[in-house]
Parts: C-alpha cells; structure tokens; sequence
C-alpha cells in the first residue's frame, strides 16, 4: 500500500453508504495499480465526503461556478513529478445519489467512479477536449472493470451533469 487515504467525512449524510471507507480505498487501490505499476506513487491523498453545500462553495470559491458538482479534484501544489502529498479530493453526497438514482447505479459504484475520476484529475488527466475526454474515459473503465464496476459510460446521461442548484 503506498498511498495513505485520509478520509474526512463531514456529513452525517454519508452514512448512506456505510461502506465507505472501503469503497474509496478500494478505487484509490486500483488506480494505484493502474497507474503506478512500476512500484512508485505518492504517499498520501485526502478525501473529503460532503453535502452539496460544501461542494458548492468549494466550487465556488476555487473554480467560479456557483453551483454543487459531484466531485472536485485538489492536485498538490508541490514540486515536479508526483509530490508526497498527491492531492485532496471533495465528494458532495447529494448530487451523487441524485446522479445514481437517475443513471439507475448502485450509490456505491457511483461514489466508486467520483473517487477514480477524481484521482484521475489528481494524476493530470482531464476532459477539455474529446480526445483527452476518451482517453480519460478509457482509463476508468478499465480501472473501475478491476474491482468489478461496470462501465459507467455505457447507455447513461453524461456522467459530468449534475443538478444545478
């Protein structure tokens, strides 16, 4: 195990997924193994589990869009090459359960691809483009496929909509 996952849940509304814990390691863990796979990784991220009005000033504080979102990714602002401290991740739990509900997963694979696609951003990925979207995209599936999560982008509404507030 070479990155060490602090989880900080904010919110008694996380207590809908009592796995928790055990689903962001388990994401975390398998980007690691998909990404890392020479041995060499940062050593630690945090996780942040909120309700929609932490994300949303999160939001609106770093990123000038005043409305919820289901995940923001923090990378850390140290030197070249992956830092010791890779980054901090936010979650807001309203939005991904509205999200599930509507794209008809299960919470738990939902909060599953927040946490890969946050880690993802961490990592430098991103989806400016459609190129760098598929390739993004690309890589989550696979990951996600590691530990038994289905693909999230097969026959679902966009996984970046989100309600607006």
């Amino acid at each position: 195990m070479l990155i060490d996952v602090d989880i900080i849940d904010e919110t008694e509304s996380w207590t809908g997924l009592p796995e928790r814990a055990e689903v962001i390691s388990i994401a975390i863990r398998n980007v690691e193994a998909e990404c890392f796979s020479d041995g060499g990784a940062p050593s630690s991220v945090s996780v942040l589990l909120c309700d929609d009005a932490k994300i949303r000033q999160l939001n609106r504080d770093f990123r000038n869009i005043d409305k919820a979102t289901n995940v923001l990714s923090f990378p850390s602002a140290a030197s070249p090459g992956f830092p010791k401290h890779l980054g901090d991740l936010a979650i807001a739990f309203e939005t991904v359960q509205f999200e599930a509900r509507a794209e008809a997963k299960s919470l738990k694979d939902h909060t599953a691809h927040m946490v890969v696609h946050g880690m993802l951003h961490l990592l430098g990925y991103d989806h400016e483009n459609s190129v760098d979207a598929d390739r993004m995209e690309q890589l989550e599936v696979r990951i996600l496929a590691r530990f038994g999560v289905a693909d999230p982008y097969s026959d679902t509404i966009p996984i970046m909509s989100s309600k607006s507030k």
